[in-house]
């Protein structure tokens, strides 16, 4: 007869819980390698905090900015060069001062912070996917689709990034022609940083791909039939993906910059946007003058932001480095 005390029926203890040695997902998550290390690292904590902080302001900015820079009541050209709260002739209405036009330079860096990472993130996603494809296409296929993908990455990177993207907007510009609105300009943008960068994605994973699609796993799918795209994506895919997430976390302090570069040379967004990079521009213009806030408060949060991105990836490269555990 089955003892009552270790029936599983009558036993909550036995009966009522999970199967020995799984645990909830939230559990397995609490133990992973990766919030192990995180814990362990301070810097990553700082980094994804500051991260963390500038992702709200920039999501939660129309609530949180003080004043709303492309309302036009709320700018008055009599407030214009207000220097910080601290300094001589500063107010309190505008504890970082006020631009050329008036726009509080907290309101404008809020405002700015949210487009430079709207822009990073979307050309970021955009770059990845279409350098993840390449990539996976070169790798897997082989042959002359592996020897012209790889050619054009290879030429791509005898040049510099901002000419790239120099490039691409100009003639994205020259298509279009006439004027256009902060749409347009947004894509034209988001895509010459995308085009800009896609290179990396696509040499990391073909890299990947090369190792991954020899192993007896995919051999397997290949002998039952499986058709080529879903073995790259179900199977191949999973196993490349922790080096495009360190490389999409670099990359989207480069973006970052690399938009702030593009509207600091008057490529970017349109001149009436508040984006980092033109009011750094704004800036430069009054530095002579000693208006020194207008640029270096924006430049202040540019730098500040990709440091904390920079940081992060490099944290993301080592937890997920397997050679380093």
């Amino acid at each position: 007869m089955t003892d009552p005390a270790t029936d599983p029926a009558t036993d909550p203890e036995i009966g009522a819980g999970p199967p020995s040695g799984s645990k909830p997902w939230l559990q397995r998550a609490g133990d992973s390698d990766m919030l192990y290390s995180f814990r362990r690292s301070r810097l990553a904590q700082l980094s994804a905090l500051i991260t963390l902080l500038f992702l709200l302001t920039a999501l939660f900015a129309p609530l949180l900015a003080p004043y709303d820079p492309y309302d036009l009541s709320q700018v008055s050209l009599m407030d214009s060069l207000t220097p910080p709260v601290w300094a001589e002739g500063g107010g309190g209405a505008f504890p970082l001062g006020t631009d050329d036009q008036g726009r509080d330079i907290l309101s404008t860096v809020m405002y700015g912070a949210r487009i430079s990472i709207f822009v990073g993130l979307a050309s970021v996603a955009l770059a990845a996917s279409l350098g993840v494809s390449l990539g996976l296409l070169a790798g897997y296929a082989g042959g002359a689709a592996d020897a012209v993908i790889m050619r054009l990455a290879d030429i791509q990177l005898t040049f510099p990034a901002i000419l790239i993207a120099l490039l691409i907007d100009g003639i994205a510009h020259a298509l279009l022609g006439g004027p256009e609105d902060s749409f347009t300009s947004y894509a034209v943008l988001t895509l010459s940083i995308a085009l800009a960068s896609w290179v990396q994605f696509a040499r990391t994973v073909r890299g990947s791909t090369l190792v991954e699609k020899n192993k007896e796993y995919v051999q397997a799918a290949r002998i039952i039939g499986r058709h080529p795209l879903a073995i790259m994506i179900r199977h191949v895919l999973p196993n490349a993906m922790g080096p495009v997430l360190v490389i999409a976390t670099v990359n989207l302090a480069l973006a970052i910059i690399l938009e702030a570069t593009l509207s600091f040379l008057g490529v970017g967004v349109p001149i009436t946007e508040p984006s980092l990079g033109t009011l750094i521009r704004v800036g430069n213009d009054f530095l002579f003058s000693g208006e020194w806030w207008i640029a270096f408060f924006p430049g202040l949060a540019l730098a500040v932001l990709a440091l904390a991105v920079n940081l992060l990836g490099d944290w993301l490269r080592d937890a997920l480095n397997p050679k380093l555990r």
